[in-house]
Formats: structure tokens, C-alpha cells, sequence
């Protein structure tokens, strides 16, 4: 057997014993939580997220524009990313884990907004009367393997490249007054099979989420756009 191949197997053993880890956890946490201020919202019905809220008679059709602001990111607090890795030079340090939620900022910003424009929305950097802000924050991020892209040839496999959870506040530019939201837990799987698993990869996933949350929402603000519209007259 080759080295390379060891460290192959290697990294799917270690792969195995963190995706037990964290099937154990999530059985234990799908239930999503929701902002305790949320609660003179409505609850709705809404493809893409776990649940969607609105301010009753709110109207969408005063907003001009959206701001994006940058997502706030929290990683789950049993996260430990160097707990399964032996070679010390792989290891993760604090400057790479803030790399990571760096990327992370960016890449919503760029996925989220990019959705947006090109639904037809018009991304605006300060918010004014005519503002829709969308607040984001991804909490309990959980990454299985994530990549410094040490030197070497080594291959780390996953069913599962990991998990986070969205939560959206849609505020009132003009009043600072919520008028929505959405929380959405996501995992992203390799439907079943072990497959290669590094930074590219990681990315790929993270904005391939990132821009599904970003149309669903989208196609939400349509909606309500839509029917808040009168019936046209003959």
C-alpha cells in the first residue's frame, strides 16, 4: 500500500468518525430557533426555507432597493476542525479560522447580492424610506473538512461537506422596523457517497447555498410584491 493511499483511507476513517459526530448532533438540534422578537410576526408557508415570517399588512411595494448587509458568522460550538487531523501542518490556526469567516462574509455578500440584481432587484449600499435591509446571520457552522491547502497529496472524502443555519431579518429601511424574516437550516450532502473533499469544494457548496436561500427569497419578494398590487381595472 502507498502512502498516498494510506493517508486516503486515513482521512475517510477520520471523515467516518466526524460525520458520527455530527449526525449524533444534529439529531439534536433540527429544531431551528426563531428571535424572540419575532413574535408580533406571522408564521407563512415558504419553498427553500425551514419557516418564513411576516408583519401583518406589511407592503412590499414601497421598496426601491435592498441592502445587503454583511452576514454574521458563528461557528457551532462543538466545532473542533483539528480534532480528527494527525498532521500537525494541516492543522487549523485562529488566522485561518478568521480566513474562513472572512471568505464566508464575502462570498455571501457577492452570491446574495448577484441573485438579487439579477432577479431584477437593485442592491443599494445605505438604506433610506425606500429600503428593504436584509439582516443575515449563519450560526452553528459546521465544516467536516476544512482546508488549509497544506503541501502533500492528500485526499480527504466526506458524505457531508457540513451544515449551517440562516437566519434572515428583513427590516424597514425608513422605521428600522422588522417586516420579515426566514431561518433555514442547511445541510449540504454528497447524497450518500463518500466524495473529494477541500477548500474549492467547500466554496462551491457554501454559495451553491448561499444562491438557493438568495433565489427562494427572491421569489418570495415577487410574490408579495405581486399581490400587494390592486386588481387592474378595465
Amino acid at each position: 500500500m502507498t502512502a498516498v493511499e494510506l493517508n486516503t483511507i486515513m482521512h475517510i476513517k477520520s471523515a467516518t468518525v466526524a460525520l458520527a459526530a455530527l449526525l449524533s448532533l444534529a439529531a439534536c438540534a433540527t429544531q431551528t430557533e426563531v428571535p424572540q422578537h419575532w413574535d408580533e410576526l406571522q408564521q407563512k408557508s415558504v419553498k427553500g426555507f425551514d419557516s418564513f415570517y411576516l408583519r401583518p399588512h406589511a407592503d412590499f411595494r414601497k421598496y426601491s432597493n435592498i441592502v445587503v448587509k454583511p452576514v454574521q458568522v458563528s461557528f457551532d460550538r462543538n466545532w473542533d476542525p483539528n480534532r480528527t487531523e494527525r498532521d500537525v501542518a494541516r492543522h487549523l490556526s485562529p488566522e485561518d479560522i478568521q480566513k474562513l469567516k472572512d471568505d464566508m462574509v464575502s462570498n455571501f455578500r457577492e452570491v446574495f447580492a448577484r441573485e438579487l440584481t439579477e432577479g431584477g432587484y437593485t442592491i443599494a449600499e445605505q438604506g433610506d424610506s425606500e429600503s428593504l435591509v436584509a439582516q443575515p446571520a449563519l450560526t452553528n457552522v459546521y465544516i467536516n473538512a476544512p482546508d488549509v491547502m497544506a503541501p502533500g497529496r492528500e485526499r480527504t472524502y466526506t458524505r457531508e461537506s457540513g451544515r449551517m443555519t440562516l437566519t434572515l431579518e428583513l427590516v424597514d429601511g425608513g422605521t428600522g422596523q422588522v417586516v420579515g424574516g426566514a431561518v433555514d437550516r442547511e445541510i449540504s450532502d454528497n447524497f450518500n457517497r463518500f466524495e473529494i473533499t477541500n477548500a474549492v469544494t467547500n466554496t462551491a457548496d457554501f454559495r451553491r447555498a448561499v444562491a438557493d436561500w438568495a433565489d427562494q427569497l427572491r421569489r418570495e419578494l415577487d410574490t408579495l410584491r405581486t399581490k400587494a398590487l390592486p386588481p387592474p381595472t378595465s
